[in-house]
């Protein structure tokens, strides 16, 4: 584990010597959030191959930089492109550009993600707010000696989506009358898309969408002392819920139709966050 915190710190400081920009808000931008940094003032941008030992991505459609800017008037980082686990990378690598952001100064990490709908309620394309999460299918980024520079040995889960951020989402959902969901995401390993059996276990567990990112990530968050919420978009019905195959076209397809709803909602959403820390 010293090699874990060897690494984040060696990969900190050289963001340092190349960036002097401090981040109050880190924004994770997930599918249908890819040009999301198009309507900031971009102040500058950094390639994580840039960045000494730091995981790249190689997802279609994640492109992988940090994006340092405005939104409005507050100073935020944004991931342009996310690390997976099935990717191949270990869990503390996946989470490695959490950890970095709040290394960097920002204080609320805002999680975004397209997401398989496994609530038979939902729609693809509505926009659903994580409450909670269930992450007991991917490892732990907290696995190892504790990092006690970081956090806690055995931090407090019981509210890792801070309640008042959330009732800044609900707020602001409800002023640009966009409809908003609420729910428990999970996160599976992927690559592959869920069977049916697998929805209906998601489902039975309490989940009400499902993924290959974000939960872990925001446990590493959460045991680093950051403000955590999440938005994500439901691009598809599980399987087994729709009559039609799971493909990553269609995932990309739905997240970019409602991409525009989903970059109004977000940036209002970051605005009024910053009101309420400040």
């Amino acid at each position: 584990m010293d090699n874990v915190y060897d690494k984040l710190m060696n990969c900190y400081q050289c963001v340092k010597s190349k960036i002097d920009f401090v981040p109050q808000i880190a924004l994770v931008l997930g599918s249908g959030l890819g040009d999301y940094a198009e309507g900031i003032k971009v102040e500058a941008e950094l390639d994580y191959s840039e960045i000494d030992g730091f995981p790249v991505s190689t997802v279609p459609g994640h492109e992988g930089k940090y994006i340092f800017g405005y939104v409005d008037d507050v100073p935020v980082v944004c991931m342009k492109g996310r690390v997976h686990y099935y990717e191949g990378y270990p869990i503390s690598d996946v989470v490695l550009p959490i950890r970095l952001m709040k290394l960097m100064g920002a204080k609320v990490l805002f999680l975004t993600n397209a997401s398989g709908g496994v609530n038979p309620s939902f729609r693809a394309g509505d926009f659903m707010m994580i409450k909670d999460q269930i992450a007991n299918f991917v490892p732990s980024p907290l696995i190892g000696p504790n990092m006690d520079a970081l956090g806690v040995r055995f931090p407090d889960m019981s509210d890792i989506y801070d309640r008042n951020l959330q009732q800044v989402i609900r707020k602001t959902a409800a002023l640009l009358d966009i409809p908003l969901q609420e729910g428990v995401y999970i996160q599976l390993t992927g690559p592959n898309y869920e069977s049916p059996a697998e929805v209906r276990m998601c489902r039975t567990l309490g989940a009400d969408a499902v993924g290959m990112s974000t939960a872990c990530e925001a446990i590493a968050a959460n045991h680093m002392g950051m403000m955590i919420c999440g938005i994500s978009c439901i691009s598809n019905m599980g399987c087994g819920l729709s009559a039609n195959p799971l493909t990553h076209a269609e995932v990309q397809e739905t997240a970019d139709r409602v991409a525009p709803l989903f970059k109004q909602l977000v940036t209002e959403v970051i605005k009024n966050i910053a009101k309420t820390i400040n």
